[in-house]
């Protein structure tokens, strides 16, 4: 099969076309033939020989990705049968080797794929959907009424996490740039903020949840910006002791989570997207052959919405 090899941590060049064996199956697991993988941040900080290259380094070949949708060739489990429409996101954090044309899978990390979507939507609904969903239903607990203030709304993570928080009740707010503010309103927020012109100091701690998906000072402004008893979640990496004890001398709850591979989330996550509540804005669609230019788009950090590559 074909499959993407990461050579050594680095550029893009090191992204390497590679013939390998169809991966042999353990109990539980299915073979799935992909359709369609989704590219994350995660990814290329991995390649850069960050993220989570450290937990892979020692595993060879070491192939990167963890989205995929695809369709089951094989089965040891009860979950799936050959044939099945599945997606998920593989392993993580872990050796997901989602590039590449067959991949194995713990049965219970998939869910199959609404019959009313694209298997390139699948995909691109998997770790970002599962971290907007753990974060917000199973972490911060977002209730009905609530004010939500969404970082990088027009993103991967945030793009779902608009829809999901109004899905929940909450008054949502969300950032993006100004040529973006359509785009989140069109989501479902109520209200935009432009990130590039608005004076944080003068914004009044009005928030119950912010979810921060950009990490550094973003998280202590977001402590700022959240009442007593609120919560603040940063999903990138980073927090010190310093920011989560500023959090907490102003009542605020504030931590890092790290998304978890979970089938039983991605049936619910199915759900949504099968009866609508929610959708994939999907920026760019790249072939198997073009996974160096979907690195490159993803490194420029200006996507709207998820890029999908096409198996």
């Amino acid at each position: 099969m074909k499959a993407i090899k990461l050579n050594a941590p680095g550029g893009v060049e090191e992204l390497v076309y590679m013939e390998t064996e169809i991966p042999n199956l353990q109990p539980g697991e299915v073979l799935v033939k992909t359709k369609a993988i989704s590219i994350n941040p995660v990814d290329v900080k991995s390649r850069q020989g960050k993220g989570f290259h450290g937990r892979i380094k020692d595993e060879k070949p070491i192939i990167l990705g963890w989205d995929i949708s695809g369709v089951v060739t094989a089965s040891e489990s009860d979950i799936f049968k050959i044939g099945d429409e599945v997606f998920g996101m593989v392993n993580f954090p872990g050796h997901g080797k989602a590039y590449a044309e067959y991949v194995t899978a713990p049965a219970n990390q998939l869910a199959l794929k609404p019959k009313n979507i694209t298997h390139e939507a699948a995909a691109a609904a998997t770790l970002v959907a599962l971290t907007a969903w753990q974060v917000l239903v199973k972490n911060a607990q977002v209730q009905p009424g609530q004010k939500v203030l969404i970082h990088a709304a027009s993103g991967g993570v945030g793009h779902f996490a608009v829809q999901i928080a109004k899905h929940l009740g909450a008054q949502v707010t969300g950032t993006s740039s100004a040529k973006n503010k359509d785009f989140v309103m069109n989501l479902g927020a109520d209200h935009h903020i432009d990130y590039q012109n608005y004076n944080w100091d003068a914004q009044v701690d009005e928030y119950d949840f912010v979810l921060d998906a950009i990490g550094g000072d973003n998280f202590e402004q977001s402590i700022r910006i959240t009442k007593a008893g609120g919560t603040v979640i940063s999903i990138p990496s980073g927090l010190n002791d310093e920011l989560t004890e500023n959090a907490s001398a102003k009542g605020v709850k504030g931590y890092f989570v790290l998304v978890q591979s979970n089938g039983e989330d991605m049936k619910q996550i199915a759900s949504l997207l099968e009866k609508g509540i929610i959708k994939t804005h999907i920026a760019q669609v790249f072939s198997f052959e073009q996974m160096r230019e979907a690195h490159l788009q993803q490194e420029s950090g200006r996507t709207v919405g998820k890029i999908v590559v096409k198996v």
